[in-house]
């Protein structure tokens, strides 16, 4: 069995967000209070307006909490800077999106790539890192399309490929199946489903009983606060839906 951390790589104590005052405040979370450990893959349910967007975007070092707090792998987030918070999101967050947030102008190389510039890496090293990265998410063969030449899961594989390539520590999914088929929707979560088997934690946002049931544990948002938390399967162990994919093991490199 792999060693695990015994501090949470997330540990959340209370916390609120609040919009606006007065009589027109939004009340977005009201007391949230969640860990997650190392090797977890965990699915934030709700429906829209639930407060669970709000949630990822305080996780992601988006945004700030209004009251309550936010320890990542132990340190306060609200002690940390702007170029702190700026290195965290580079360097140990690797976050997919619903929308890829890709750049049309972009090969799917140079898309990769991106994180990995803003990091400091040279340029032999980034190729490198970026080309394992497509490799490992089936895409070997497309490093010089753009993404108007991809298909919509071609597209979120390479936003995959994007948030891996820095081997972040935590990865942090907003609704990354809801603008993609059955096909592609299980090629992503197959994909997930093996970086968490490597020991990848991830926490993905849904609205799908589909999706959450490949996570190891569900917790459901309603009003800004957590209803329901349901374990279903061991952090140690593989997701209680894990297949495997076709395509290489994250890292490697032909």
């Amino acid at each position: 069995m792999l060693f695990r951390s015994a501090v949470p790589v997330i540990r959340l104590w209370q916390l609120t967000k609040t919009y606006g005052d007065g009589e027109a405040a939004v009340h977005a979370l009201r007391g949230v209070s969640l860990s997650v450990y190392e090797g977890d893959y965990v699915a934030i349910m709700g429906a829209s307006g639930s407060g669970k967007s709000t949630l990822m975007s305080i996780i992601g070092c988006l945004d700030v909490q209004t009251s309550g707090r936010y320890l990542l792998d132990g340190v306060d987030v609200e002690l940390l800077n702007e170029n702190e918070l700026s290195e965290i999101r580079n360097r140990k967050i690797g976050f997919v999106f619903q929308s890829f947030n890709l750049l049309p102008g972009s090969t799917a190389l140079q898309n990769v790539e991106l994180p990995l510039t803003y990091a400091g890496v040279r340029s032999g090293e980034r190729r490198r890192r970026a080309a394992a990265a497509l490799d490992a998410v089936g895409l070997a063969r497309r490093y010089g399309h753009r993404p108007a030449m991809m298909s919509g899961g071609e597209r979120q594989r390479v936003a995959v490929a994007r948030a891996i390539a820095v081997n972040p520590s935590l990865m942090l999914a907003d609704e990354p199946t809801g603008n993609l088929d059955s096909v592609a929707t299980d090629d992503v979560l197959a994909i997930f489903a093996r970086l968490n088997t490597e020991g990848r934690t991830i926490v993905l946002i849904t609205h799908e009983n589909e999706v959450a049931q490949h996570a190891k544990r569900v917790v459901r948002v309603k009003d800004g606060v957590i209803v329901d938390d349901t374990r279903q399967s061991p952090i140690d162990g593989p997701p209680p839906l894990h297949t495997l994919t076709k395509y290489a093991p994250a890292g490697a490199h032909r």
